[in-house]
């Protein structure tokens, strides 16, 4: 279905809601997974995910990375931090931060819970859509997201 054709719009409200309920299903499906074999939920492993890739990380990046408020940013660290899964570490270049490490403990669980998590979406998204269906998708919300981004819209405000 074309959800747009020049100046027609009224079909934008469909792909609004077709994208919303696409990736509401889709992390549910992995919260599910994550917590049943790993006793972790989405935005905990997408956490642990992003320090494992981008180590000595601040929470201020993580806020940015994920258009998530700093304060909720930090009290999600805090969670992750009392299971042992990260350490903060003494910023030396400005003492109001702390960079974001994972423990051993924290890197052995992301990494298998990549696996499971990469496992589970392979088995949604590949049960839908073929290879040329989902490149296809891949490069539009890359195109989407990097307009979003680049302008700075959605950014939290506090």
């Amino acid at each position: 279905m074309a959800y747009t054709s020049g100046d027609d719009t009224s079909g934008l409200p469909a792909f609004f809601s077709d994208l919303v309920r696409c990736e509401t299903r889709l992390y549910n499906a992995l919260n599910d997974r994550l917590r049943e074999r790993h006793g972790i939920v989405t935005s905990q492993f997408e956490l642990l995910r992003r320090l494992r890739d981008h180590p000595g990380a601040r929470v201020a990046d993580l806020a940015a990375e994920f258009a998530i408020g700093i304060g909720a940013t930090s009290k999600s660290v805090d969670r992750l931090e009392r299971h042992g899964w990260v350490a903060r570490q003494r910023n030396p270049a400005d003492r109001r931060s702390s960079l974001l490490a994972l423990t051993d403990e924290g890197l052995r669980l992301v990494d298998a819970a990549d696996r499971t998590f990469t496992e589970r979406l392979a088995e949604l998204i590949g049960g839908a859509l073929d290879e040329a269906a989902t490149a296809a998708a891949a490069r539009t919300f890359a195109l989407l997201r990097s307009a979003l981004e680049r302008d700075r819209i959605g950014m939290p405000t506090g």
